[in-house]
């Protein structure tokens, strides 16, 4: 069964965009690191020149003005007197001086001119391939938090040529997350997909990150079902309230409705429903599931604890439940509470019969009254049988039957008026004659 707030969760996973981006790793190294880094293979493909010593304690004046003295402007003037020089650097050099103006500008937030340096990074060659390849890892994860997903997918995949093993579960995410935000979905179900297998065969829970990240793209591609499986795994892992509610709400949506009510009822045991979303939702389901007694007491009880407001939708829908379940007594206040707040004379129409079907028949001439007044009714007619019907039960035959007679003007309602116009002047006229008898003796 749809239920009004039962895709909610799938609405928001299309917006969601907290997904886990992989932290940045320590490029920024000091020219000694990075040139230890220079493998022997590094050296069989690249001829890397010599980060030379002099050069290197301008770029750590650089790096300590920024971490131990806070400031970034001496650490960037520091820079340009570096970079003053660069024609007579070398690319190994060069790339360093602008791996330290990405780390600077990248820290004091800077975020576009970070980019700017790290892409000069690589425009230096030749220079070690591992810094190369950290250093293009990074402007991925760099442009993806800065919503340029485009520039993240180019920059993986320059990462991905010079990459001689296996990819990394990282670079997967990595690349599923820029997929998914690029709206090639298709492209994200891949490679999301690939990662978690790949770190399930290794022993290792996938991240809860990527599992919300692999069920939006399902719900994307339009695959309930696979949604639903990755909810299913998603409850059994973390066992999180959220992902009671949503897989029930797949359920639903996938026609699944017993199933539905069983999760929202055992999440609803295991205290997971104290919105007032979802303890209407739940409420809905037991009514068309046949249990309205059981919805009706979880609305009650969470009107008068405030969690659910007493508004026109919700008290109308009470007192429905109530009087599905046959507890007229109770179904009665609570719509009239509903009508109260009700701009036309449906619901008092509504009260009418009942109040009627109860022989409650002053109270249903009442309810019928204001009915009528109200107007904006969808069967007027039915509003006229219903005080004629009362009426005629209190003994006022020749008011009832004004009553049929407008009711017998509505297509609706005419038949059943007609026959009733017959039945009270039937008894109208057996009254007059038991009268007349009566005098007359």
């Amino acid at each position: 069964m749809r239920l009004k707030n039962a895709n909610s969760l799938l609405t928001a996973l299309t917006l969601w965009l907290s997904l886990t981006v992989v932290a940045l790793p320590a490029l920024f190294m000091s020219g000694q690191v990075a040139a230890q880094e220079s493998s022997a293979s590094d050296k069989k493909t690249r001829k890397v020149p010599t980060l030379r010593s002099k050069v290197y304690e301008q770029l750590s004046r650089a790096q300590n003005a920024a971490d131990e003295q806070g400031d970034t402007a001496k650490a960037i003037e520091i820079l340009k007197e570096v970079e003053s020089k660069k024609d007579s650097m070398n690319s190994y050099e060069r790339a360093m001086m602008y791996n330290f103006y990405g780390f600077i500008y990248y820290n004091d937030e800077q975020y576009e001119n970070a980019i700017a340096a790290f892409e000069s990074v690589v425009e230096q060659q030749p220079i070690p391939v591992k810094f190369e390849m950290t250093t293009l890892f990074s402007l991925a994860q760099i442009h993806l938090q800065q919503g340029n997903y485009a520039d993240t997918i180019a920059f993986i995949k320059r990462w991905e040529e010079l990459n001689s093993g296996e990819t990394p579960v990282k670079a997967k995410v990595l690349k599923a997350q820029a997929y998914y935000q690029n709206k090639q979905y298709d492209e994200a179900q891949v490679q999301i997909t690939s990662a978690i297998e790949d770190h399930e065969a290794e022993g290792m829970l996938p991240n809860e990150g990527w599992l919300i990240l692999q069920r939006a793209v399902y719900y994307e591609l339009k695959q309930p079902e696979k949604v639903k499986d990755v909810l299913i795994k998603m409850v059994k892992l973390f066992d999180e309230p959220k992902y009671w509610i949503q897989l029930a709400g797949m359920y639903g949506e996938l026609g699944e409705e017993r199933k539905q009510l069983a999760m929202m009822e055992t999440a609803y045991q295991r205290g997971f429903i104290d919105s007032a979303g979802d303890i209407f939702n739940l409420a809905q389901l037991y009514y068309y599931h046949r249990a309205p007694y059981k919805g009706a007491l979880l609305m009650q009880q969470a009107m008068e604890e405030g969690v659910l407001e007493e508004n026109l939708r919700n008290l109308k829908f009470l007192g429905q439940s109530w009087s599905l379940a046959k507890e007229q007594d109770k179904a009665i206040p609570v719509m009239m509470q509903a009508a109260e707040l009700s701009d036309d004379g449906q619901l008092d129409a509504q009260v009418a019969q009942i109040l009627l079907n109860e022989q409650r028949w002053d109270e249903a001439i009442a309810a019928a009254d204001r009915a009528i007044e109200k107007g904006g009714l969808r069967s007027p007619g039915m509003a006229h049988l219903i005080k004629g019907m009362a009426l005629y039960n209190t003994g006022q035959y020749a008011v009832a039957l004004n009553q049929l007679a407008e009711a017998e003007k509505h297509q609706r309602s005419r038949a059943m008026a007609q026959q009733w116009k017959q039945f009270v002047q039937n008894e109208k006229n057996s009254a007059e004659q038991l009268d007349a008898s009566l005098n007359a003796g």
